[in-house]
């Protein structure tokens, strides 16, 4: 298993969304759902970093330093 730190955004929110299925599932004794909880917890603190900066430079990227909201389909 790759160290959080190491991890791209996509494999870290795609582990994230394993982790919280298997703890929904349940079925884990105490130790292995605190270990998943707190690796999910390392995996979802990486994920937001990682969407702070990509803010960030968007941020410095745009006119104003503003964010222009996306509007989809």
């Amino acid at each position: 298993m790759k160290p959080v730190e190491e991890l791209t955004f996509e494999e870290a929110f795609a582990e994230l969304e394993e982790t919280v299925r298997k703890l929904e599932a349940g079925g884990l004794t105490l130790e292995e759902s605190l270990a998943l909880y707190e690796r999910g917890q390392a995996l979802a603190a990486h994920c937001n970093r990682q969407l702070d900066e990509a803010e960030l430079k968007i941020r410095q990227l745009t006119p104003n330093g503003d964010v222009i909201p996306f509007e989809g389909e």
